[in-house]
């Protein structure tokens, strides 16, 4: 399933590992895993959440 998808780094994401997220984006799914185990479980939220989340950073 989440392994067909197009995984890419968090630019919030350290560039040396250790602490890294991978997100996948459909129209109704926003996928993330961990980068150092990307056959466990994903965290899915709705674009909404998403967002909600992202504006929290800034």
């Amino acid at each position: 399933m989440s392994t067909d998808l197009d995984w890419f780094k968090s630019s919030y994401s350290s560039g040396q590992g250790g602490e890294c997220i991978e997100v996948a984006l459909t129209p109704t799914t926003i996928h993330i895993r961990d980068s150092k185990t990307p056959t466990t479980p994903t965290l899915q939220v709705t674009p909404a959440t998403w967002k909600a989340f992202l504006n929290t950073l800034l």
